[in-house]
């Protein structure tokens, strides 16, 4: 079969139009092609990213999020996009790829983070399609992307990753309102690097300089770029909307088995599967008050028996254990606890923190009230009885309006969320 490009040029007219090499025969940039091999990047769509604001007023500032994920060519999904809102939930049966979403949505924000591809992506054989063909090379990859909405409008992110036969980024969009602002791809397979290129608008309309293969070059832009004229700070400000919307994610699945013993007192940062619960109730209970109280009203509302109060206990041996107080001298170990009850107790506690609390890497240089967490949570309905899981939805809701945190789960499920206001149900098919 014919070599499929690494990296397709832009065709919008923009200064950085068929600057992009490609190591082979141009393709047809349908994803779902018979033929996806190594996987090439589709052009931005044309038009605004948005509607100007009526004459007189100024446009609010929004927080940079992520608004669709798309899945060119990754595992079961070929030609995807996915809508997100505060609040998602990708629904369907099993084998559907809801978890998949969810792991190229952890995927991309990791590499957001500056993270190397080998520790993102463990096993990178199994991202590429099943039916993938090799090109002549035997070379295979896949192929994610998605856009950022903020204050410089929807920025696109597109990444074409090679798994085989070795881990590499062979190529790269960054673009805003249909104009390309950073643009990279293979030009030598022989050497570890991508030919990077980004928009100046200057002397010269683009820079080109080598980026290395085996990290995104969207979060290394401000290492590269000076700023100087309107373009660079342009693509410096579009790299920086897409980099903060993608950090300060928490992938989170509360193992019951792991919350019922007494832990260690340490940091007070909830992991990711719950297992220090008990310490990190220590520390916001002492820390807001205000915010403890809604626990204790969610905690009451989704468990067994009155609750007054949840609360942690130290033991003597510098172990602390976490309890619901009943209120008339009873204490019930967290230990006594069903499964469900301990997932949606736990759940409700990530939903009313946030990234000083949870095990995540937030974008230390952007003040806090320009950030959002993300909690990527699967299996978000496992274990819960239609009360619990009502009650959840609801809490979410409430905090993910507010704007500071937004929601991404898996249901096998979304019937009993549909009708729900604010949420967007993602139905999967198998």
């Amino acid at each position: 079969m014919d070599r499929l490009p690494v990296a397709a040029p832009a065709t919008d007219g923009s200064p950085l139009a068929g600057r992009a090499v490609s190591t082979g025969a141009a393709a047809d940039d349908d994803a779902t092609s018979a033929s996806p091999g190594l996987p090439h990047l589709a052009g931005p769509p044309p038009g605004p990213a948005g509607a100007s604001p009526p004459p007189g007023t100024t446009r609010r500032p929004v927080l940079p999020r992520l608004t669709e994920l798309r899945l060119s060519a990754f595992a079961a999904h070929r030609g995807a996009r996915f809508p997100l809102g505060p609040l998602t939930l990708f629904a369907g049966p099993s084998g559907s790829g809801k978890t998949t979403a969810l792991t190229a949505y952890e995927a991309l924000a990791r590499l957001g983070g500056g993270a190397a591809l080998a520790e993102v992506f463990p096993d990178p054989g199994a991202c590429v399609p099943e039916r993938a063909r090799p090109d002549v090379q035997r070379r295979r990859g896949f192929r994610i992307g998605c856009t950022a909405d903020g204050p410089e409008g929807s920025v696109r992110l597109d990444v074409a990753v090679q798994a085989e036969p070795e881990l590499r980024v062979v190529g790269e969009r960054l673009t805003v309102d249909g104009l390309v602002l950073l643009e990279t791809a293979l030009r030598d397979p022989g050497r570890r690097s991508v030919q990077a290129a980004w928009y100046t608008a200057g002397s010269s309309p683009v820079t080109r300089a080598p980026l290395p293969d085996d990290r995104l070059g969207t979060p290394l832009l401000p290492l590269r770029v000076a700023g100087k004229t309107e373009g660079q700070r342009r693509v410096l400000a579009a790299a920086e909307q897409m980099v903060v919307a993608l950090r300060s994610v928490f992938p989170c699945d509360p193992r019951p088995e792991r919350m019922r013993a007494p832990v260690p007192s340490g940091s007070g940062r909830l992991l990711g599967g719950c297992d220090n619960l008990a310490d990190v109730l220590w520390r916001t209970r002492a820390e807001c008050g205000r915010r403890h109280a809604v626990l204790v009203a969610a905690v009451r509302a989704g468990c067994a028996g009155p609750v007054t109060d949840v609360r942690a206990e130290p033991l003597g041996d510098g172990t602390v254990r976490a309890v619901l107080d009943r209120g008339d001298g009873v204490r019930t170990a967290l230990g006594r606890l069903g499964e469900g009850e301990l997932r949606y107790l736990a759940l409700s506690l990530v939903l009313l923190t946030g990234p000083g609390v949870l095990d995540v890497d937030p974008a230390g240089e952007v003040p806090a009230a320009l950030q959002t967490l993300t909690v990527l949570a699967d299996g978000l309905d496992r274990g819960l009885d239609p009360g619990q899981r009502g009650e959840l939805l609801r809490l979410a809701a409430r905090m993910c309006e507010r704007g500071h945190i937004r929601l991404a789960g898996t249901v096998s499920d979304a019937s009993w969320a549909a009708a729900a206001d604010g949420i967007t149900v993602v139905d999967l098919e198998p």
